[in-house]
C-alpha cells in the first residue's frame, strides 16, 4: 500500500475514520515499540471521545505558597506559571499535553477547552485531573485525563516549561509526536515510525474486517489465524 495520505490533515482525518488503538497498539509492538502506551489511568472524559494530533508537550510542578518576598525564582510571583502562554501557543492539529504535577489539583478546565478550540487543537491529554467536566463535555472537546476533581491549580500548581520533551511513567513525549487516543487508551507514535505504523495498522484493520465476517459465517478461530493471520 503506497502513502494513503499527503499531509497531516488528509492523516488525522483517515485514523480517526478508519483505525482504533488496539490496532495500532499490536503494529507498534510487532514493530518492537512495546511501551508506547500512556497509563491505563488516562482516558476519555467521555467514552466517545476520540484525539488524533501532535504533540505540544507541557510541564507542571506544584508549588506549596503564594510566592513569598524571599522567592527567587523567576515564576514564583506569576500565577500558574506559564500555563497561559502555553495555551495561546496551541496550534491546529496539536494535543495538549501535560504531566509532572501531583494529583492535588485539577490541570485542565473548560476556559481552557473553550481556547483550544478556538485555536483548533486536537485535544488534550493530562496526566492528572480535570475541572468543569460538565461544560467540557457540552463543548465536545477531546480531553483525556484520570479523572474530575474541582480543586483549582492557582495556588498549587504552575506551568515550567511547554514544548519540551517531557515522560508519563517512563514513555517519552517529544514535540511533534504523533498522539492517538480513544476509549481503549492513549498511544504515543514516534515520528520515525509513524508513516509504517499507520500504513500497516490501515492493512491489519482490513484484514481484521475479513476475519470477522469469516468467523460470522463459520470459519473456526484455528482456520481463520492460519488463514489471515491476525485475530
Amino acid at each position: 500500500m503506497s502513502k494513503p495520505y499527503a499531509n497531516d490533515t488528509e492523516m488525522f482525518a483517515l485514523m480517526r475514520e478508519r483505525l482504533f488503538t488496539a490496532v495500532l497498539g499490536d503494529i507498534l509492538d510487532q514493530l518492537g515499540l512495546r511501551r508506547q502506551f500512556l497509563p491505563a489511568g488516562i482516558a476519555p472524559l467521555k467514552q466517545e471521545m476520540i484525539t488524533v494530533g501532535r504533540a505540544m508537550p507541557v510541564l507542571e510542578a506544584d508549588v506549596f505558597d503564594d510566592g513569598g518576598p524571599e522567592a527567587r525564582g523567576p515564576l514564583a510571583h506569576k500565577p500558574f506559571g506559564l500555563m497561559l502562554e502555553a495555551l495561546d501557543d496551541l496550534k491546529q492539529g496539536e494535543v495538549y499535553v501535560a504531566t509532572g504535577a501531583s494529583l492535588r489539583y485539577a490541570l485542565w478546565g473548560e476556559l481552557m477547552a473553550t481556547r483550544a478550540g478556538f485555536l483548533k487543537a486536537a485535544g488534550a491529554v493530562l496526566d492528572g485531573y480535570v475541572r468543569d467536566a460538565d461544560g467540557i463535555e457540552a463543548l465536545g472537546f477531546p480531553t483525556f485525563c484520570r479523572g474530575v476533581y474541582a480543586q483549582d491549580q492557582g495556588p498549587r500548581g504552575k506551568v515550567i516549561d511547554f514544548r519540551s520533551s517531557v515522560e508519563i511513567e517512563g514513555i517519552r513525549v517529544e514535540p511533534g509526536m504523533l498522539v492517538f487516543g480513544d476509549r481503549e487508551g492513549v498511544l504515543i507514535i514516534p515520528r520515525d515510525a509513524e508513516e509504517e505504523v499507520v500504513r500497516r495498522s490501515l492493512e491489519k484493520a482490513e484484514t481484521e474486517s475479513r476475519v470477522g465476517t469469516a468467523i460470522r459465517e463459520g470459519m473456526p478461530a484455528v482456520e481463520a489465524f492460519e488463514t489471515f493471520g491476525v485475530m
